[in-house]
Parts: structure tokens; C-alpha cells; sequence
């Protein structure tokens, strides 16, 4: 038997601020601090050695994940993959989503956030929103940075990493912690529980929530529960 538990970030700054955040690096808020604190102590009470951490290359994400690995006293190291990153929300980068629904209608809005294969128009490279000049990506190569992408984008690059560097060691009967963002959690959720597009739109991924998915001896899941009940 094993264990992978997703963790999407606590609340960041731009998510109070209903920013589309996608790539540009926000840290988290004090309510942020507190869901991934609660986080761990939600994963402390489960009484499970956790083998693997992973994390997206983003602040918010590390940030809740190093406060979760502080409250269950495990600092193993943590992989950081940018394959895990937030989906890239391309020309929506940082704009009020609020004030995009009255601009483009909220139909529209909803086609850009939850489509499988529709993806905003790019984000001009000159931009300071644009991932080239954002620091966090100063050693990605450039063929790996987006300048906008579907969801079907994020799945592509989530669910090859999952393949090639984690199921494997779930396969081992390993515990896992990923530490990531709501789409690219929602593309391993559409992955693992084999989810057709129009199901994988209605998933809403709630921040600072550990699920945790228990795997049995065959290596299928045979469990599923939110680990915060209250919420």
C-alpha cells in the first residue's frame, strides 16, 4: 500500500486579489500561511512516513510545502519540477477576473479558465508578467518557457513528469507529497481518476486541502478523502 497526497497551495496574495496568477511568482498570504500549516497538521494526524516531497518552481507552492514539512518534522529533500507549474493564463496574466467577466463575459472567461484545448492569447515577452523575466526561470531553457497554455498543455507536461519520476516510486510502495497549483493538480486528478473533459471542467481544487489518494497492493486506488473534513 501506498499514499500520494496533493496538496494545492495556500491562499496567495493574487488569489485574494483575484488575479490570474498562472507563472508569475506570488507568495502566499497570512490566511495562506495558516491552510498549509493546517495542511500539515492534517498529515501529521494520518500517521504516515512521507518518503518523496515534490514541488512546482514557485514560491507559493515551496513556501506551503515547507511550512507542512516544518509542522510533520520531515525535511527530506524536495524535487522542484517546473513541469508542475500553475498552467500559463498567456495575455490574462495578472489581470482582475472580476473585472475580465464584465470585459470579454463571464462565458468567455469560464471557456478560457476550464476549457480542455482553448488557450488565451499569448503573453507578450516584454511584459514583466512574462516567465523570461521573472527570475525564478533565470535557468530554464527558453524552449520550456509558454507564453500561454490550455489545460490540455498543462496535462501534457504534468502527467509525463508524474510517469517518468513519480508513479514509479509510488510503485514502490512509497509515500508522495506533491505541493502544486489548482490545474496542474487538476490535470493528475484527470489522469489518476481517469476523468473525460467535461467532468475534469467542473473539478474545483480547494486551497490548502491535502487529498489524500491511498494506492492498494496492485497498485490501483482504492481509496479518496480530503484530509481536512471541516472544509
Amino acid at each position: 500500500m501506498s499514499h500520494l497526497i496533493l496538496v494545492r497551495h495556500g491562499q496567495s496574495e493574487w488569489n485574494l486579489q483575484k488575479r490570474f496568477t498562472g507563472w508569475v511568482d506570488i507568495d502566499l498570504t497570512s490566511q495562506g500561511k495558516l491552510e498549509a500549516c493546517k495542511s500539515g497538521e492534517v498529515i501529521k494526524s494520518q500517521n504516515i512516513k512521507i518518503d518523496y516531497f515534490f514541488s512546482s518552481l514557485q514560491l507559493r507552492a515551496l513556501n506551503t510545502l515547507k511550512l507542512i514539512q516544518n509542522t510533520i518534522r520531515n525535511n527530506n529533500q524536495v524535487e522542484k519540477a517546473w513541469q508542475l507549474n500553475e498552467r500559463h493564463y498567456g495575455a490574462l496574466t495578472g489581470l482582475n477576473k472580476d473585472e475580465m467577466k464584465i470585459k470579454l463575459g463571464e462565458k468567455k472567461i469560464q471557456e478560457f479558465r476550464r476549457s480542455w484545448n482553448i488557450k488565451p492569447e499569448p503573453l507578450s515577452k516584454s511584459s514583466p508578467y512574462h516567465p523570461i523575466n521573472i527570475e525564478t526561470y533565470k535557468d530554464l531553457p527558453k524552449e520550456n518557457i509558454p507564453d500561454t497554455e490550455s489545460l490540455e498543455d498543462t496535462y501534457n507536461r504534468v502527467v509525463d513528469y508524474f510517469v517518468n519520476n513519480i508513479e514509479k516510486k509510488l510503485s514502490k510502495k512509497n509515500n508522495i507529497l506533491i505541493s502544486a497549483h489548482g490545474n496542474s493538480i487538476r490535470a493528475l486528478c484527470k489522469f489518476l481518476f481517469k476523468l473525460d473533459e467535461a467532468k475534469v471542467s467542473k473539478l474545483e481544487i480547494p486551497t490548502g486541502n491535502p487529498l489524500m489518494i491511498t494506492f492498494d497492493e496492485s497498485n490501483n486506488i482504492s481509496n479518496c478523502r480530503y484530509l481536512d473534513q471541516e472544509r
